[in-house]
C-alpha cells in the first residue's frame, strides 16, 4: 500500500474516532480529474477522482469571520494519478439552496519532477499546496444535499515562481448529515 494511501486512512480515522460527536456531515462524491480550466495548465493526466470527506459543526468562535465549518476530505484518483488528502475551512451560505466556499492546505502524491513533450515541466511544484475550493448545492430531504464541487490545488507561484500549473477537480457530492 502506498504510503500516502496509509495517510489519508490514519487521518480518517484518527478524526472519527477523536470526533465523533462533532461531525456535522459526510460526504462521497465522484469528479472528473484534471479539468481545463482558466487556473491551471495541462499536466497529462487521466481518470476521474473518488472522494470522500468530513465535514465538523460551524466554529463559533470564528464568528468574526462567519463561523466556517473545518473539513477534511480525500480525492484519490482511479487512474493512479495525483490523489490529495485537504483539510480547511468552509462557509455555508443559504438553506435550501446555497453556496459553500471553502479554503485549505492540500497534502498531495503526484511526481516531485515530470515534463511535457516540450519540455515544460508539469509537476505541482510542492508536495503542499493551497486548496480553494466551491460548492453549490441544493437540499434534496433534511438529512442529504447533493453539490456541484470545484477543486483546486495550486501553490500560487509562492513555492516556485517559473512552475505553477495548478489542477482543477470538478465533480458531483453526495452529503448525508448526522445526526
Amino acid at each position: 500500500m502506498k504510503p500516502f494511501y496509509i495517510l489519508v486512512s490514519a487521518a480518517f480515522a484518527w478524526l472519527l474516532a477523536l470526533q465523533p460527536l462533532a461531525a456535522q456531515e459526510i460526504f462521497v462524491g465522484v469528479a472528473a480529474h484534471e479539468v481545463d480550466t482558466p487556473l491551471s495548465f495541462k499536466i497529462d493526466e487521466e481518470g476521474v477522482d473518488f472522494q470522500a470527506g468530513y465535514r465538523g459543526k460551524r466554529i463559533e468562535a470564528l464568528s468574526v469571520i462567519g463561523a466556517p465549518s473545518p473539513y477534511i476530505f480525500a480525492s484519490i484518483n482511479s487512474a493512479g494519478d495525483t490523489s490529495l488528502v485537504a483539510v480547511g475551512l468552509s462557509w455555508k451560505i443559504g438553506d435550501k439552496f446555497y453556496v459553500r466556499p471553502g479554503i485549505g492546505l492540500a497534502v498531495h502524491d503526484g511526481p516531485s519532477l515530470r515534463f511535457a513533450p516540450d519540455g515544460s515541466q508539469t509537476q505541482l511544484g510542492s508536495r503542499i499546496l493551497f486548496e480553494p475550493e466551491l460548492a453549490v448545492g441544493v437540499r434534496l430531504s433534511e438529512r442529504i444535499d447533493l453539490e456541484a464541487s470545484w477543486v483546486h490545488v495550486s501553490h500560487a507561484q509562492l513555492f516556485n515562481g517559473n512552475q505553477n500549473p495548478g489542477l482543477d477537480i470538478i465533480g458531483a457530492r453526495l452529503v448525508i448529515k448526522l445526526p
